[in-house]
Parts: C-alpha cells; structure tokens; sequence
C-alpha cells in the first residue's frame, strides 16, 4: 500500500473543508454573534484569531509574519516526517496528513488577511466556554493525538523493559 493514497486525500480533503466552512462562516455570521447548534453547547460565533493556537499570545506587530514563518518550518518538519514514513504505518501517515491539511488552512488564512484566522467553533456549557476553533484545529488536534500514539505503537518512544 502506498502512503500517498492515505495522505493527499486526507490533508486536500481537510483543508478544502477548513477553506469552505470558513467562507461560508464568514458570508452568514456576524462577528461575535452566537448561533446555537445544540443548544448553548455547541454552537457558531465567527471571530477571527491574531494569536497563536487556542489564543496563546504573541506580543509585537511582527505576530502574522513570525507565526506565518513558524507555521511554514512546521510544515517542513512534516514534510522531513512523512519522507520517514513507512507507508505500513498508516496511524502516522493519517496524522502527519491531519496536521499537515489544518496547517496549511490557517497558514492560508494568516496570509489572506491581517484580520487573522477564522474561528468559529464554539463548545461550553452555560458561561464556561472553550477557546473558539475551525475545522483546520480539529485535524491539527487529532492528527497530533495520532502522532502521539503512532510514536508509541512503532517504538519511537523509548519503551521500558520490565
């Protein structure tokens, strides 16, 4: 089996859904106004993230060209890992194509507009509310996870012996 048939579908398919639900996010929704999906829990709030993930800050002018370049080195490394890849290892292929896909979404958005990326995914319960994200975090999310299992799975954490 080869690993491009797991990679390219997943991350093109992830970041044209990141890219669509972004538009049609920002062509229906007014900034900062809540649309209930399920109830209070989830719902949709179109804001739009300067920062680094889920709000970290970054402080300087230079924020979009220094996360724009981080994102890019990131990118980079992926690529170094996916060359490493055994294409037996399809938990790790799926991740480094999860994270690869929502990397790119918020690259694309960060260089499309200063406004910054656009979140919208907003999950909480009454006034506990977590950070508002997109569809691009999600695979970055659970890509990672995957990653994390993956290293543990096929040794490239060290085991101990017992």
């Amino acid at each position: 089996m080869r690993k491009a048939r797991w990679f390219w579908p997943l991350a093109l398919a992830l970041l044209v859904a990141d890219c669509a639900s972004k538009r049609v996010v920002e062509s229906h929704l007014a900034v900062g106004e809540p649309h209930p999906l399920m109830g209070n829990v989830v719902r949709f709030t179109l804001s739009y993230n300067t920062n680094a993930a889920m709000g970290i800050q970054l402080g300087g002018n230079e924020r979009r060209l220094v996360l724009s370049l981080l994102t890019i080195a990131a990118l980079g490394v992926l690529a170094y890992l996916y060359r490493r890849t055994h294409a037996s290892e399809r938990l790790r292929v799926i991740g480094v194509a999860l994270v690869s896909g929502g990397a790119l979404g918020n690259l694309l958005d960060r260089l499309r507009s200063s406004a910054g990326v656009v979140d919208f995914i907003d999950v909480g319960v009454r006034n506990v509310r977590f950070w508002t994200f997109n569809v691009a975090d999600m695979g970055i999310t659970i890509g990672a996870l995957l990653l994390l299992l993956a290293l543990g799975r096929w040794g490239g954490v060290a085991q101990q012996g017992g």
